[in-house]
């Protein structure tokens, strides 16, 4: 099995073809200007040791090390031996409200970033459990299956925001179902999902959904991000309040009502999040209740690194690209 452990740098490629492209430039630049000397012969003459295969080669090399050095920085790996590994845990998927609303200041430093500050830490809690994570606004989005690779759980929990569901809204059931379709159907327990939202948007269908998903052995347990008091929510576009039609400052308010509901309806608990250390130890206590599975997972637990072959042969290429003349070699 074979990975990247960095696949966020490959953005970087995009220097090659720029390069490519002033490249092509130069050249039509040097023709042109030769050109405007006007005599042909004295411009052969000028350039008669200069050698335009040379020239091309170590534009060559010097793009093959770049491509190595951005690999490098990727850091190509190999999964090591294999072991049959048992443990035992639960089904965790993360729903998480990522609508605007969730940009509100009543929480510090904001209700997104506090229930970030949560996951995060919850996901170092749930070592042996597999976990999942939907994001959700005006639709849902599967941002990541289950899994048992919680550094990526980590690092996609910290890129949620708005911009990654661009509808707004709060389609909570639509939500609660996608998770639901990442748990194994054919069980009836060790399953949950933690929705964390302000609630804000009442969702008509979201206990209907609730109820099915407690016949199939799924607990809600819900986290409200907010104050019942409100706050005014700023636009990250303009930078100003929002407001209403009739011009009136919005006020986003934490409904706690729904959230409360969902949990009762799976045997869940409901929790205001004001602190995240108690939060995070009523979630642990309560994802602690549940009966936890036996499970035989094969899992990669040494990957071997390769970034240094890329990075030598980089700078390999870099130095005969260096002492590599342009112009041709003579014999005397």
């Amino acid at each position: 099995m074979a990975r990247f452990e960095n696949i966020n740098y490959w953005w970087c490629f995009a220097a090659i073809p720029f390069s490519i492209a002033l490249f092509v430039f130069l050249l039509q630049w040097k023709k042109e200007t030769a050109k405007r000397i006007g005599d042909e012969r004295l411009v052969n003459f000028i350039a008669r040791n200069y050698s335009p295969s040379r020239f091309l080669l170590k534009f060559i090399m010097a793009m093959v090390a770049l491509a190595a050095i951005v690999f490098g920085a990727m850091n190509f790996q190999m999964a090591g031996k294999a072991e049959n590994i048992s443990r035992r845990g639960v089904d965790v998927m993360m729903v998480l409200d990522v609508s605007r609303s969730m940009l509100a200041e009543d929480v510090k430093p904001s209700r997104l970033e506090k229930a970030k500050q949560l996951l995060a830490l919850l996901v170092n809690k749930l070592e042996d459990d597999r976990v999942g994570l939907v994001l959700f606004a005006g639709r849902a989005y599967m941002q990541m299956p289950l899994t048992t690779d919680h550094s990526a759980a980590k690092m996609y929990i910290q890129k949620a925001s708005p911009n990654a569901v661009p509808t707004q809204g709060t389609v909570i059931a639509e939500a609660l179902e996608m998770a639901n379709r990442a748990f194994n159907s054919k069980e009836q327990k060790y399953k949950s999902i933690i929705l964390l939202s302000d609630g804000e948007d009442h969702d008509p269908d979201a206990a209907k959904t609730a109820k099915i998903l407690a016949k199939n052995g799924v607990m809600i347990n819900t986290v409200g991000i907010g104050s019942p008091e409100g706050s005014p929510i700023v636009d990250p576009a303009t930078g100003q309040l929002k407001k209403d039609a009739e011009g009136q400052t919005v006020i986003s308010k934490l409904n706690e009502p729904e959230l409360k509901n969902l949990a009762g309806l799976t045997n869940g608990v409901y929790i205001r999040l004001d602190d995240v250390d108690d939060a995070l130890a009523s979630l642990s206590q309560q994802l602690d209740s549940i009966e936890k599975k036996s499970l035989a997972d094969t899992e990669y637990i040494n990957y071997k690194s390769y970034f240094q072959w890329f990075l030598a042969t980089a700078l390999l290429l870099l130095f005969i690209e260096f002492i590599l003349p342009e112009r041709k070699t003579t014999i005397a």
